[in-house]
C-alpha cells in the first residue's frame, strides 16, 4: 500500500506546483509583481532577475522531490536495495526548505503592511506532499529493518 501512496505524489506534487500559494489583495506581491503566486509562476518570475536563485529553487521545488519519489518508488518495488534511503532523506529535507522559503515570503509581504496577502490552499497542499513523502520514507525504512 504504502508504494501506491509514494506513487500518488507523482500526480499530487504538480498539482501542488500550479496551485496558488500566495495571493495579494490590494497590491502585487512586490518580490515577485504578481498577484498570485505559485510555485511555477514565482520560477518564471525569478528566472527573469536571478536564474540562479530561480534553478537553485527549481531543484528544491521541482527536482528534489521528484527524484526522491523515484527513488523510492525503485527500491518499493526492487530496482534499488534499502542503501539509498539516507539520500532519500537529505532529498527530503532539501524539498521542506521550498517550503520554508515559500512561508518566508508570504511573512515578509505581511509585514510591509501594505494591502493583504492570503496563504493559498498550494502551500498546505505542497507542505502536505512533503510531509507524506517523509512519512513514507520513514515507514519503508523501518520496513526495510523487519525484514
Amino acid at each position: 500500500m504504502i508504494k501506491y501512496i509514494n506513487l500518488s505524489l507523482f500526480i499530487l506534487f504538480p498539482i501542488a506546483w500550479f496551485a496558488p500559494m500566495a495571493r495579494a489583495g490590494l497590491i502585487k506581491l512586490w518580490f515577485f509583481d504578481l498577484h498570485e503566486l505559485s510555485v511555477v509562476s514565482s520560477l518564471g518570475t525569478l528566472w527573469e532577475t536571478d536564474i540562479f536563485l530561480a534553478m537553485l529553487v527549481a531543484f528544491f521545488a521541482l527536482i528534489a522531490p521528484m527524484l526522491k519519489t523515484g527513488l523510492l518508488a525503485a527500491i518499493h518495488f526492487g530496482l534499488l536495495g534499502g542503501n539509498m534511503l539516507p539520500a532519500l532523506v537529505i532529498l527530503g529535507k532539501l524539498a521542506m526548505a521550498d517550503v520554508f522559503l515559500i512561508a518566508l515570503y508570504i511573512v515578509l509581504a505581511k509585514g510591509v503592511g501594505v494591502g493583504t496577502v492570503e496563504t493559498g490552499w498550494g502551500i498546505y497542499l505542497f507542505t502536505f506532499c512533503v510531509l507524506l513523502s517523509m512519512l513514507v520514507t520513514e515507514i519503508t525504512k523501518r520496513q526495510l529493518r523487519a525484514h
